[in-house]
């Protein structure tokens, strides 16, 4: 099922929201660590995201330049839940509700095949991305302990990757 969509940002930009394909997977890996200060993040964006999971997963453009994007998915074990695996928007872009509209559109399809929750994952340190899902209505899970403030799985992701859990009904 094909999805685009034209939204304008500030003063007439133009962008589109489309299903990302197969192809883009070199065009966000190579901006990957760039967006995120240098990280390394590629490693946590294989290939396969962009050849199984197309259909809940989004890409936002500028004149043909990517810059925004969503990779999710459908929980196979759990397929009234939806799982929102990655999200990058270029740093120039950011504040300008293309997470927003991402997210609304990913929130949009997964309720259409039946998903009741939505699900994702951050790092206790990554503060703009705890209060981005909060302000979306997204909740904290309870974890196992507390950082600044804020409920924490430790080691969620392995020994001293500790996490924090959202989940947001749709």
């Amino acid at each position: 099922m094909a999805l685009a969509a034209h939204f304008d940002i500030e003063r007439g930009k133009d962008l589109n929201l489309r299903a990302l394909v197969e192809s883009d997977y070199q065009n966000v890996i190579s901006v990957l660590d760039e967006w995120w200060g240098g990280r390394h993040m590629a490693d946590m964006l294989p290939k396969l995201f962009f050849k199984h999971f197309r259909e809940t997963s989004f890409i936002v453009e500028e004149g043909g330049k990517i810059v925004g994007f969503l990779v999710g998915f459908v929980s196979q074990s759990y397929p009234t839940e939806a799982y929102i695996h990655f999200v990058g928007v270029h740093p120039d872009y950011r504040k300008k509700e293309i997470g927003l509209n991402l997210y609304s559109a990913f929130c949009d399809r997964v309720k259409q095949k039946g998903c009741k929750i939505v699900r994702s994952v951050t790092s206790p340190v990554n503060k703009g991305s705890i209060g981005f899902h909060t302000r979306l209505g997204f909740e904290i899970e309870n974890g196992d302990m507390i950082i600044d403030g804020i409920p924490v799985y430790s080691n969620y992701d392995g020994l001293g990757e500790d996490r924090v859990l959202f989940a947001k009904r749709l």
